[in-house]
């Protein structure tokens, strides 16, 4: 144990004899009311009295105040030196928690005053004994009890300092010994950490989905578009121009889902706290009623989607057989997302190809079927470039409602379907 580590725990330890010194006045004054006989500032006896009637009062102080153990870890993290560090500090959540702290903190002031006590007695008496041999005065001293022969007192004054250091060195060590039982994690916490880790880990998947479908279909699109353009760039300026407009419109339409994306940011942030809870499903719109956009729907936004699409080169048919602006708002936007990852995926794996799109309602359900044709150069590799973070998101979305969805090849191509219940 090195000397710096003995000298803080020391420190820690005259803390809790300070601690003590409330709850010793008080009882002490109660002791004195009752019975004007009773001297505890001047009877050593009725000062043991006092501290041991002091120690239920401090082991009922974390009872009735939970913050006591965000105090106590945070002077045990400063001064304590425990082995392996101990968790940040918090507050008391459980009833077995603040019996916990109760414990530990009856033991730091119980401790620290019986060491804090010895270190104010100890030093002055040590050196008495080591002034005695060149003290006449002490030598003729009549100490009673207490008397010792002139040669013996140096070293006895020393044993007294020696002892008194290593009783708080192992008053220290216990202390540091106790703290991660007594101020560690309970259950309770550890499962209050996992809990705030997995909602962490839920919102940052759903902004993960959220800017891989939106803006990840706007580059595929814009790509196609890019591209198209410069293959005909010196033999057709009129569909460069229609190009670089519809190049134009979906990176404004990007830039607006991506600030809608960013207002769900700040929302879930603001509103996670320091407690922050599970988000089991898609929430509200995001950016409604925040200055941001509203997050776009199957009733609102699904046309302009096709319209992108189609000016990247892919033809798509639509069947909507769905009222869709009668869809629930975290289906309609959840579906929007869907199909627009759908569409994404095509123009980034099969390019600009056939696309037959239908959206239905039946048995409660939203039915969305998206199929398109693979080029024949592309059916050996077009199932294994499927497999990314975009057919994940869309399970996600449709495990999120209480659905499910599923992509594969199929004899003309790639299908992709889902349901999401209404």
């Amino acid at each position: 144990m090195s000397a710096g580590a003995i000298r803080l725990r020391w420190a820690h330890l005259l803390l809790g004899g300070a601690l003590l010194m409330p709850y010793f006045l008080l009882v002490s004054v109660a002791l004195q009311v009752a019975d004007h006989d009773v001297d505890t500032f001047r009877s050593l006896g009725w000062q043991v009295v006092a501290y041991l009637l002091a120690l239920p009062l401090v082991a009922a102080t974390p009872l009735a105040f939970p913050m006591v153990r965000t105090l106590e870890t945070s002077a045990a993290q400063a001064l304590c030196r425990v082995p392996g560090g101990l968790p940040p500090a918090g507050r008391d959540r459980s009833w077995a928690a603040r019996r916990r702290t109760a414990g530990w903190f009856t033991l730091h002031v119980g401790l620290g005053a019986l060491v804090s006590g010895a270190t104010l007695a100890v030093p002055p008496m040590a050196a008495v004994l080591l002034a005695t041999p060149f003290w006449r005065e002490l030598r003729e001293r009549d100490w009673g009890l207490l008397a010792v022969p002139a040669w013996l007192a140096p070293p006895l004054g020393l044993a007294l300092l020696a002892a008194l250091t290593a009783a708080a060195a192992a008053a220290g060590l216990l202390l540091a010994r106790a703290a991660p039982a007594l101020l560690g994690p309970t259950p309770a916490d550890r499962l209050a950490a996992a809990e705030e880790r997995a909602a962490d880990l839920a919102r940052r998947n759903r902004l993960a989905r959220e800017l891989h479908d939106s803006v990840g279909h706007a580059l595929s699109a814009v790509t196609l578009q890019a591209s198209a353009a410069r293959r005909v760039f010196d033999r057709d300026p009129e569909f460069v121009r229609e190009a670089l407009a519809a190049i134009e419109g979906t990176t404004r339409s990007a830039v607006a889902e991506l600030d809608t994306v960013l207002g769900l940011l700040r929302q879930e942030d603001a509103a996670a706290g320091p407690y922050p809870g599970p988000a089991p499903g898609p929430g509200p719109a995001p950016g409604s009623g925040s200055g941001h956009a509203p997050a776009p729907d199957l009733a609102r936004d699904l046309d302009a989607l096709l319209a992108r699409t189609r000016a990247a080169g892919a033809a798509v048919r639509v069947d909507v057989a769905a009222d869709t602006a009668a869809l629930p708002g975290p289906v309609s936007r959840e579906a929007y997302r869907i199909v627009q990852e759908g569409l994404g995926n095509v123009l980034r794996h099969a390019g600009p190809v056939p696309v037959r799109l239908r959206i239905t309602v039946a048995d409660g359900e939203l039915g969305i079927v998206l199929e398109n044709d693979v080029p024949e150069t592309a059916h050996g590799t077009a199932a294994a470039a499927r497999g990314g973070r975009g057919l994940r998101g869309i399970a996600e979305r449709a495990r999120l409602l209480g659905g499910a969805a599923e992509a594969g090849p199929y004899e003309r191509g790639w299908r992709l379907t889902a349901r999401l219940p209404l």
